[in-house]
């Protein structure tokens, strides 16, 4: 990657994210699709290496998707990953391999969190107007009513100004601090050791947590022949043992016959922590992934919470900055996330709880316990869909309940299936709905429903309408619309999902999380809410015609964003 920087004296910029991890490069590249000049500050060399998540889910591939680099991070997962929960004989007492690919993609995948994280990176070099500045922390930021400015550490640094900070800088977040925020919560006292080997010395794609009061355990196998092994250390083993080469043979010797022989990537210590901030937005500070919240590995959901952040704060910052709605919009993120967050650090709490009692007595009834519910087969699937997984669900913020009955679907993440065009089959949803909002109707044209002055306003927006229809009705032209794009139901997904609510219009957030939902009739007075509850407005930094402006790189224009720091 070349090097470029801006000059020394263009020191004012849209936001500053602080931090170069995944949930910090997320958000850059959302940023940057919408045309927000973006600032990284990272105090280290480079991206960080050592072990972290082994785990993506749906929601965070679909938002990969929405980026433009899925098919580059899809190489780096092992899709339809299998979980097993097995006892100290090592027989299983739990399986989760969810099958339900709702969202576009599965719900279990493998990945390699540092190649994963190398792509996000490489994704920037996109966008002229991001730029990432390398061993450069954040020393100090001051607020007024119009902007932020942060001091930047090293000699000679010039100051920048931004409109809005966002903290991604992990669990020991300096922005938290600058901040003034609590970190409410607990940190575990029992330690782990995790450890990457190259060339998986077992080979085969089981990944298994291990309930044994012994020593519980997980091994899980990532791609390109990589095993995860994690260990519970005890009160009584420093970390200087566990640091040793021969203590890592003991604890490999029961799953490998050769366990001196292994070729060992990386390893470290580690604790687990439950923690969450006491707010996630203070003026025009934001925080965001681990700065906001932390949580136990055993549901794999620290890193994909982080990317929920990332997507729900992403298009609310750049619809603020553009001019496309007001400050209030952002309010929403500490509302909408929070709830759900918490509800991951409480399942990820309570699933280790359960996992790591080293008291045979305890471990033998929980066996027992689990084995009679794994008889009823309601619970049996209920365990293997992933079904107990929290998924989010707004009652409040960035959306409007106006009927609230118990199949409203407002304030969930729409489907994904794949549909037909009359240009392309066999496509993802979302890419049919594009990168911002969308309005969605069963069998009606959303222009003649919305009406005139309401689909002026969308359209204003950067908005795309879609209607989508049974799959024999795609390439009837009557009532066609220029403005308007027809889907076909390819696989009989859409109307299974309208068959099963009352509602038949949906105004889609760019997160594809519903913003309103309503019958045809109600469709112009749920618009007018809309705009009112989401602070939207008909003004903006965007082509109404075309959307949001959003930078499309030349093919033969510098693209390097990874910089020293300014020259």
């Amino acid at each position: 990657m070349s090097i470029s920087c801006w000059a020394v004296d263009v020191t004012d910029v849209d936001v500053v994210v602080v931090g170069a991890g995944p949930v910090g490069l997320t958000l850059a590249n959302i940023l940057g699709l919408q045309g927000v000049r973006t600032l990284i500050l990272e105090e280290r060399e480079t991206l960080i290496d050592y072990p972290r998540g082994v785990g993506l889910d749906d929601e965070a591939l679909r938002t990969f998707q929405a980026i433009g680099l899925v098919d580059r991070i899809l190489p780096h997962t092992v899709p339809n990953q299998i979980l097993r929960f097995v006892d100290a004989k090592r027989r299983v007492l739990a399986e989760m391999a969810p099958a339900d690919a709702r969202f576009g993609w599965p719900k279990r995948n493998g990945f390699v969190q540092p190649l994963v994280d190398a792509e996000l990176l490489s994704g920037l070099d996109r966008f002229e107007h991001v730029e990432l500045w390398w061993h450069r922390p954040m020393t100090s930021c001051s607020e007024t009513a119009d902007d932020v400015t942060v001091e930047v550490g090293g000699d000679g640094e010039p100051t920048v100004r931004a409109r809005y900070v966002v903290g991604c800088d992990g669990g020991r977040s300096a922005t938290r601090r600058m901040m003034g925020v609590s970190f409410d919560g607990t940190t575990s006292s029992t330690r782990w050791l995790v450890v990457d080997i190259a060339n998986d010395p077992l080979g085969h794609p089981n990944s298994e947590v291990g309930a044994d009061p012994r020593r519980p355990y997980a091994s899980i196998s990532i791609a390109h022949g990589i095993r995860r092994f994690e260990f519970m250390i005890h009160a009584d083993e420093t970390d200087e043992e566990a640091e040793d080469p021969a203590f890592l043979a003991r604890m490999l010797a029961p799953f490998v016959p050769y366990p001196e022989r292994v070729d060992v990537i990386r390893h470290r210590i580690y604790t687990h922590h439950s923690r969450i901030a006491g707010a996630f937005r203070r003026g025009r500070l934001l925080l965001a992934g681990d700065a906001a919240h932390l949580m136990p590995v055993w549901q794999g959901q620290g890193y994909n919470s982080g990317i929920r952040d990332a997507a729900n704060l992403g298009w609310k910052l750049a619809a603020v900055v553009t001019g496309r709605a007001g400050d209030a919009l952002l309010d929403t993120y500490d509302v909408e996330r929070r709830k759900h967050a918490r509800a991951m650090i409480d399942l990820s709490t309570m699933v280790g709880r359960v996992i790591s009692p080293t008291d045979r007595r305890v471990a033998t009834a929980r066996d027992l316990l689990v084995r009679a519910a794994s008889v009823m087969p309601s619970l049996k699937r209920y365990v293997l869909e992933m079904r107990f997984k929290p998924m989010p669900r707004y009652e409040h913020g960035a959306v409007v309940h106006t009927d609230p009955h118990s199949d409203s679907p407002v304030g969930t993440l729409f489907i994904q299936p794949r549909v037909d065009t009359r240009e392309s089959q066999n496509v993802l949803l979302d890419d049919v709905l594009g990168g911002w909002f969308a309005v969605l109707c069963w069998n009606n044209n959303p222009r003649e429903i919305l009406g005139a002055a309401a689909f002026s306003q969308w359209k204003a927006l950067g908005a795309r309408f879609v209607a989508a229809r049974p799959l024999a009705q795609l390439h009837w032209t009557g009532h066609d619309d220029p403005n308007v794009v027809v889907v076909g139901d390819r696989d009989g997904e859409l109307k299974k999902w309208f068959d099963s609510h009352r509602d038949s219009v949906l105004f889609l957030r760019p997160d594809r999380c519903i913003a309103g939902a309503c019958i045809a009739q109600r469709a112009r007075e749920l618009s007018a809410s809309l705009f009112d509850i989401l602070t939207l407005s008909g003004g903006g930094d965007f082509d109404g015609d075309a959307g949001p402006v959003l930078y499309v790189p030349q093919p033969d224009a510098e693209s390097a964003r990874a910089v020293a720091g300014p020259s």
